[in-house]
């Protein structure tokens, strides 16, 4: 039987677990609104324009080239 760490099939299950907790984590004790400011300063700043082109490509329905 393969060893529980290993299970990839539809995703891998233990990252799955541990990115929610610290999403989760994040949200409730992190710098959320410091994070908030600096993503509007970003999208009204230099990076505009790349950041815009990001969101463009990925999309609905858009995949980057592999």
């Amino acid at each position: 039987m393969a060893d529980n760490n290993q299970i990839q099939g539809e995703g891998n299950y233990d990252a799955g677990r541990r990115f929610q907790k610290e999403e989760t984590e994040f949200a409730k004790k992190g710098p959320v609104e410091q994070k908030a400011h600096e993503a509007e300063e970003a999208l009204d700043g230099p990076e505009a324009e790349e950041l815009e082109r990001a969101r463009r490509e990925t999309g609905a329905g858009h995949t980057k080239p592999a």
